[in-house]
C-alpha cells in the first residue's frame, strides 16, 4: 500500500502583524526567509520565537521544508520535527 502525500505548496499569504495587510508571496525552497518587509506599512517582520521563518509565523502555509517534514514525519509530534534551518 502506498502512502499518498500532499503536494508542497510554494506560495503563502503573509499577514503583517503590524498593520494586518495580506500579501501572497512565493516561498524559497532552499532557504529560510527570516525577514520580510511589509509592502503596506514597510515594517520589517521577523518570525515568532521558535519558528524558523516568517512563513511559519505569519503565513497561511508553512515553508516547504516544514511541509515536507510534516508529511514524511506525520507520526512524530511537531516539537520533535526539525525546522527548515536545522540541518
Amino acid at each position: 500500500m502506498t502512502q499518498r502525500t500532499s503536494p508542497i505548496s510554494l506560495a503563502s499569504t503573509l499577514t503583517c502583524p503590524h498593520c494586518g495587510a495580506e500579501t501572497t508571496e512565493a516561498m524559497p525552497t532552499d532557504a529560510c526567509l527570516f525577514f520580510w518587509s511589509c509592502p503596506a506599512c514597510h515594517a520589517t517582520v521577523r518570525p515568532k520565537p521558535g519558528d524558523c521563518c516568517v512563513f511559519c509565523s505569519w503565513g497561511t502555509v508553512p515553508c516547504p521544508p516544514i511541509q515536507s517534514a510534516r508529511t514524511s514525519q506525520s507520526s512524530q509530534p511537531e516539537s520533535a520535527q526539525p525546522g527548515c534551518c536545522a540541518r
